[in-house]
């Protein structure tokens, strides 16, 4: 008998982080996936489904324009309700730590079907920092039945948080999967970027998680200035969030520098190829920690806290916080330095293999038959 599963995710990180495993289970015999997204982020998400010929079964298109927490989670959460009694799926598939994959966890639950968590068991201990997923996955872990932690570090904080062991499974991360299929040394780029000389130190900068707003996004970018006035042949490009409050500061502060280039967010195609090509990524992301480190890119990131510290851990990536002070020194050592940067760049990513989705497709498929 087949087996339904309902994978659901609403931003262009989940859906490149589930696009494997969707890929693995709609392979799989036995099994019938099907796609919701809540769409979220609207723009954003639309590059990654393209790229990855995701074709929603079920689109709910709850993003508005300003949209707050409230918003978000009450729109997906009623939209959902009727998708999954409609469907009636045998297990809801989420991934990482959205307000989306929060609101699909409690609307499978009060619906009492399973729950699957990919990118599960990732911690700061910090309950607003990042705000608000340090608790969209925490409530979601105490909501779900299969774990899929990507590290052991992962595995140990849901070990401590009550989890029984028998319901979590070390995979890897599924972004290396993703990133990995799209990276091609003769990528050739067809808008603004093709005009970059890639022969330069160039700087691959994204930055627009809420705890950073304000004051402390100000000096994070009057700290790039400071990097570029001491490296004069870098370049920085700042594929800009479409959040208001992140674009309208970034065009303030360096909208004029002459070796800033302030983007519209790039395809996930490009974005992969250009990191591929950068010497250095900031970034106070989630993703980035884990996908530069596979390309032999090192890492400054530009927050308080991590939940992924496997990748400072390891090497591949370091903590410089907020302070524009500690963000220009971090950046001067990996750009004068070529012993500390190729400690950094040669260190080995924490985050596995590339094999991720099969994994959780094998898992998935004996706990449905």
């Amino acid at each position: 008998m087949t087996k339904k599963i309902m994978a659901v995710f609403g931003t262009r990180p989940e859906a490149i982080k589930m696009a494997p495993v969707i890929k693995a289970l709609k392979e799989t015999e036995g099994l019938e996936t099907l796609v919701c997204v809540t769409a979220q982020h609207r723009q954003m998400l639309d590059q990654v489904l393209d790229l990855f010929s995701l074709v929603p079964d079920y689109d709910l298109d709850i993003m508005k324009e300003r949209q707050d927490l409230f918003d978000i989670t009450a729109r997906a959460l009623e939209g959902l309700k009727g998708v999954f009694c409609q469907e009636k799926p045998d297990l809801v598939l989420v991934q990482g730590d959205t307000s989306t994959t929060f609101a699909a966890a409690l609307a499978a639950f009060y619906l009492k079907i399973p729950v699957g968590h990919v990118e599960a068991g990732l911690r700061t201990q910090n309950k607003y920092s990042p705000f608000p997923e340090e608790i969209n996955r925490r409530l979601t872990t105490h909501l779900a039945d299969l774990h899929f932690a990507p590290t052991d570090w992962a595995k140990n904080n849901l070990l401590a948080e009550g989890v029984a062991e028998e319901n979590i499974w070390v995979t890897g991360n599924t972004v290396i999967d993703a990133l990995l299929s799209t990276v091609r040394p003769d990528y050739r780029f067809h808008n603004e970027l093709a005009s970059l000389d890639f022969k330069r130190p160039l700087l691959l900068v994204t930055t627009h998680r809420r705890e950073n707003w304000g004051e402390k996004m100000r000096g994070i970018f009057e700290a790039f200035l400071a990097i570029l006035e001491e490296f004069p042949e870098a370049f920085l490009v700042f594929p800009v969030h479409k959040n208001p409050v992140v674009r309208d500061l970034a065009r303030e502060v360096l909208g004029r520098h002459e070796r800033v280039l302030l983007t519209e967010p790039l395809e996930y195609l490009d974005f992969a190829n250009l990191m591929a090509r950068c010497r250095l990524v900031l970034t106070d992301s989630g993703g980035l920690q884990e996908e530069a480190p596979s390309l032999g890119k090192p890492v400054l990131v530009l927050r308080d806290t991590t939940e992924r510290p496997e990748a400072v851990l390891a090497g591949t990536a370091r903590l410089v916080g907020t302070d524009p002070a500690n963000i220009k020194e971090a950046a001067a050592r990996l750009l004068s330095d070529p012993e500390e940067y190729d400690k950094m760049a040669r260190a080995v990513n924490p985050y596995g293999d590339g094999r991720a989705a099969g994994r959780i497709r094998d898992v998935i498929k004996d706990f449905l038959t």
